[in-house]
């Protein structure tokens, strides 16, 4: 019988802090990277053989998706801190309750968000006022997309069992092969059968679908703490309620971002196609850049979720200092090459002058001032390590959807330029910053040890 033997751990309660982040934060952010492959591959591809048309139907629709996927991390990442926390407790039979709960859960809400979406397409596409020339690509793509956000569903919650114990290397080569064989696809069906935007939806549906059934077979088959076992069907009631208590507030957080976007979207959208086409090269770019943060922030969150469930408080707080320290620094080196090099890599999705001209503009106003989005991740990850969720939550909705509303509806009213709109961008992220930085100090001097019965 053909066996691989899955386990691949990071202890984290003992010894140093700093190359085990390192190890635990760089597979995941090239997770991210590779999540954001799909489409990354699918505006390069519609670009260079479609159009510019295609990808600002694509562009159009990630506001969208990323409301709808936002949930679905959140969640998942709610898996990663109870499980994190039993196995800093050493609670076993906890841990496996948790890990069923949360594969079942995955599937549940995974064909809500497909139904959902289904549902919304229409009615997102009226608020946004998708010009008629991109409406019907984005509509087609936004369906299809729509078939396999189970699959991405199951997926993240798959990575999510896997990052609990410290492994987030399986989980990056299950994407790395979709990724691979989403490139091809694509390439296949646009080229070879020109089947357009259909072909490009299809081929990532299809390959999401193959990284949640990989990360299921290593589930299955893993030697470690999070086996998955489909002897019982059962789902923890209490695992469940401590999942979504956590989970929740974090997709809703995940979701105010996007929200937000979508009002931003609506109004790039006034501003014409090529600005809806620069909007989408250059947000390829920039989300790229995310995920090295994306990585060191769920790094803060696993770290503090086994130490503070094994009840050292003291390597909690030395663990979130030093995923921010070795954050910052990489970040600052990766934002000064984006700049320089953002010409290029906005005109290789785009050649057209006006497209790569806003493109530009588009990552000076959101790379240059990333390292505050580095603090809000930081803090706001050591704190759901906590179990602290709704706090984040409720700060990221007040200060970025309260900021970015105000601003669409103020000063792009008064100076209605692509500029002034990417503006709102780094204001809203330095007073989510501030504020998140005092909940955190609160919360922190008020902390007690966790009780696990």
């Amino acid at each position: 019988m053909f066996k691989i033997k899955f386990s691949r751990e990071i202890d984290m309660l003992h010894g140093s802090l700093w190359d085990k982040i390192i190890l635990f934060a760089l597979p995941l952010s090239l997770t991210g990277v590779m999540q954001q492959l799909f489409n990354t591959a699918d505006v390069a591809v519609l670009g260079q053989f479609v159009g510019k048309n295609a990808i600002a139907a694509v562009g159009n629709n990630v506001a969208l998706v990323g409301l709808l996927v936002s949930l679905l991390m959140g969640l998942s990442l709610g898996a990663n801190v109870v499980i994190a926390q039993f196995i800093g407790a050493r609670k076993l039979t906890h841990v496996r309750d948790s890990v069923r709960t949360a594969f079942f859960l995955s599937i549940v809400m995974g064909l809500i968000i497909c139904a959902a979406a289904e549902v919304l397409v229409n009615p997102v596409f009226e608020l946004l006022k998708v010009p008629d020339a991109v409406a019907p690509m984005a509509e087609t793509y936004l369906r299809i997309y729509a078939l396999g956000l189970p699959f991405i569903s199951i997926y993240n919650f798959e990575a999510a069992i896997f990052r609990s114990k410290g492994d987030t290397q399986t989980p990056l080569i299950a994407l790395a092969a979709a990724s691979v064989l989403n490139i091809a696809l694509n390439l296949i069906f646009v080229i070879q059968f020109d089947t357009g935007i259909n072909g490009v939806a299809w081929a990532t549906t299809i390959s999401n679908a193959v990284s949640a059934a990989i990360l299921f077979y290593a589930l299955l088959h893993s030697t470690g703490l999070v086996r998955l076992r489909l002897d019982k069907t059962s789902v923890d009631k209490s695992c469940l309620k401590e999942i979504v208590r956590i989970g929740l507030p974090a997709g809703i957080q995940g979701m105010v971002f996007s929200l937000s976007n979508l009002l931003i979207q609506a109004a790039i959208n006034t501003l014409g196609p090529d600005a809806m086409a620069a909007s989408a090269a250059a947000f390829t770019v920039e989300i790229n850049v995310f995920c090295l943060t994306m990585g060191f922030g769920q790094a803060a969150t696993t770290f503090v979720s086994q130490n503070y469930g094994a009840g050292n408080l003291p390597r909690c707080k030395q663990a979130t200092w030093t995923a921010l320290k070795i954050n910052v620094i990489l970040m600052l080196i990766l934002s000064a090459a984006i700049l320089y090099f953002g010409e290029s890599l906005v005109r290789f999705f785009n050649e057209d002058a006006e497209v790569v001209r806003l493109g530009v503009i588009r990552l000076w106003y959101i790379i240059a001032p990333e390292i505050i989005s580095v603090v809000m991740e930081i803090v706001s990850g050591a704190l759901r390590g906590y179990g602290i969720s709704l706090a984040p939550a409720i700060i990221t909705l007040i200060c970025v959807c309260g900021i970015r509303i105000t601003w669409v509806f103020t000063v792009f009213r008064e100076i209605p330029t692509y500029a002034a709109l990417m503006t709102v961008y780094g204001v809203s992220w330095f007073v989510t910053m501030i504020f998140l930085i005092l909940a955190y100090r609160h919360y922190v001097k008020n902390l007690k040890a966790l009780e696990i019965n």
